[in-house]
């Protein structure tokens, strides 16, 4: 049984940072692609970061670019999301997630049906 936890999100002004972190549970966490998305009130749910099971690629949504970063600890089965220069329309509840193993193609995990197993979320409001 995969566990995914997520912490570290708040209310934070515009220009600030967070970093959530996700904590993972369960075997072979470092043999998957991990990924944050997000949910904004009356919007479907959004890919924002992932990363390759090595932390050798990281894939991340053009809205983000050059503000998230997202990294990973395989030692402590835990994936991080550093969030710098945030904006109102960051706002949103932002959920961790397990893809693939293997193989897999940039589309795929971009796509939330990549992910099979998504943590219960973490809330992220951030004031103008």
């Amino acid at each position: 049984q995969v566990q995914l936890v997520e912490s570290g999100g708040g209310l934070v002004q515009a220009g600030g940072s967070l970093r959530l972190s996700c904590a993972a549970s369960g075997r072979a966490f470092s043999s998957y692609v991990m990924g944050w998305f997000r949910q904004a009130p009356g919007k479907e749910r959004e890919f924002v970061a992932a990363i390759s099971w090595s932390g050798g690629n990281t894939y991340s949504a053009d809205s983000v670019k050059g503000r998230f970063t997202i990294s990973r600890d395989n030692a402590k089965n835990t994936v991080y999301l550093q969030m710098n220069s945030l904006k109102p329309e960051d706002t949103a509840v932002y959920y961790c997630a397990r893809g693939p193993s293997g193989s897999y193609t940039d589309y795929y995990i971009r796509s939330a049906g990549g992910y099979d197993y998504w943590g219960q979320g973490t809330q992220v409001t951030v004031s103008s």
